[in-house]
């Protein structure tokens, strides 16, 4: 099958010249044709048929105002509509140039604007039925016009060589013109498509990297859930429990599994946009929704928001919760009894503060939490055994600090100032980085909120 012309094809598909610009310039014209005629006739006092050079100019102007009329929007006009135009001020100027002299008359250099016009806008076949047409029009005006306004008692009579280079110029203009301006405007429709093209391909890889960060976190977060089903199904394949043990081993197998199903759905759904209600999240539910799944840790969860009312609603974005969620996991490992979310918010800032009453972080590795392989939970510990848990490489942290912050948000890592032991984990946005735009709104607005 034969391949379609890929120039044709584009320029097929453009929107077309805009009504409105075809409209200005025509206006320009208006008023620079009329200046002139009235300047010449009154002002220089040179003979010229007045009444039929305004007659000319006028019906331009009631074009333009018929127009505006019809077309009360702003429109793009069709290929071969805008031609059509473009010939009408062709054989406006002609008919004034006629009155005024002919080629003779300076302004027959305006010939140039309608063919550039259509060069750089239009289809290489409507640029060159109106190039034919310029150059029809030259040519009838070399041969064909009224004596150039003079003084009466002097009339100027140009020779006819010079009139012949004047026809010569005109024609090697327009062709030059048309095809460089072509040309010109080719190569940047080229180079249009081929930035679009370039960023469409970097907007690919920019989700194909953030669906490949979500799913390192998920298997991340699949670790734990996992270490625990191992362990009970080492334990189950040891001691052969029986009676209430069974049904207690069984149930904490049955949850572990829903809890990897849960982690599983959560980075292979994907909202639909036109959810608006489902796409926004309150701080308090987000708080709740990011603790829910370690809820059955010996841990006690403690949340609180404050700030100005009313709080905002923020964007329920994947990455969001898998980055929290790395730090709330964290947090509960290492806490004693208690793990407390604050979530705080002005007019500037949303800001959610995880903070445990563990040990707190080393002091000679704060600066450093947050890069790969760096960890503070020593691998094959009697509580990672105890507990089922994955061994610590530095990723959760790693992981979670890199989702969140692709989200916009900045992280920093310390230990708490009030007397007491534990870690300190703060999460701050810019309020408009995560505010959820308006319901009205949202349909248009959360696509780009999207693994952005």
């Amino acid at each position: 099958m034969a391949q379609p012309n890929r120039r044709s094809s584009f320029i097929s598909d453009q929107a077309g010249i805009r009504l409105q610009t075809i409209m200005l310039l025509r206006w320009l014209a208006v008023a620079g044709q009329l200046g002139a005629v009235l300047f010449v006739y009154f002002g220089l006092k040179f003979p010229l048929p007045l009444g039929f050079c305004l007659a000319a100019i006028a019906a331009s102007a009631w074009l333009n105002v018929f127009l505006a009329l019809r077309y009360r929007t702003p429109i793009r006009l069709p290929d071969n509509q805008a031609a059509a135009y473009l010939a009408y001020d062709l054989l406006q100027l002609a008919a004034l140039l006629y009155l005024t002299g002919g080629l003779g008359n300076p302004f027959s250099l305006l010939f140039m604007v309608p063919v550039t016009i259509s060069a750089t806008t239009l289809s290489p076949r409507s640029t060159g039925l109106l190039l034919s047409l310029a150059f029809m029009c030259v040519t009838a005006l070399s041969i064909y016009h009224l004596p150039l306004p003079w003084t009466p008692d002097a009339p100027l009579v140009l020779p006819w060589t010079y009139q012949a280079g004047i026809w010569a110029g005109l024609l090697l203009g327009l062709g030059f013109v048309a095809v460089y301006a072509y040309r010109i405007a080719d190569e940047a429709r080229r180079m249009s498509n081929a930035l679009e093209a370039t960023e469409l391909v970097l907007a690919r890889e920019q989700r194909l990297s953030a669906l490949d960060g979500l799913a390192a976190a998920a298997a991340h977060e699949l670790g734990t859930p996992l270490g625990t089903i191992a362990l009970v199904a080492r334990e189950l394949q040891r001691d052969k429990p029986t009676g209430d043990q069974l049904d207690e081993d069984l149930n904490l197998l049955r949850s572990q599994a829903e809890r990897c199903k849960e982690i599983l759905s959560r980075l292979t759904h994907r909202p639909d946009a036109r959810d608006a209600l489902y796409a926004r999240i309150e701080i308090d539910a987000l708080l709740s929704e990011i603790v829910a799944p370690h809820r059955d840790m010996d841990v006690s969860f403690d949340l609180a928001t404050n700030g100005e009312k009313p709080a905002p609603s923020l964007v329920r974005r994947p990455e969001i919760l898998y980055g929290l969620g790395n730090f709330v996991e964290n947090a509960s490992d290492y806490a004693r009894r208690t793990v407390t979310l604050t979530g705080e918010f002005d007019k500037e800032m949303v800001r959610i503060s995880i903070t445990d009453d563990g040990p707190g972080f080393p002091m000679d590795m704060v600066d450093r939490l947050g890069e790969p392989y760096v960890t503070t939970r020593p691998r094959g510990t009697p509580r990672a055994v105890r507990d089922g848990s994955h061994e610590g490489m530095g990723l959760g942290f790693f992981i979670g600090k890199t989702l969140l912050e692709r989200s916009g948000a900045s992280v920093l890592f310390g230990n708490r100032t009030d007397g007491r032991t534990g870690a300190v984990v703060i999460v701050e946005w810019p309020r408009d980085a995560i505010e959820a735009p308006p319901i009205g709104g949202a349909q248009d607005q959360i696509s780009d909120h999207e693994l952005a």
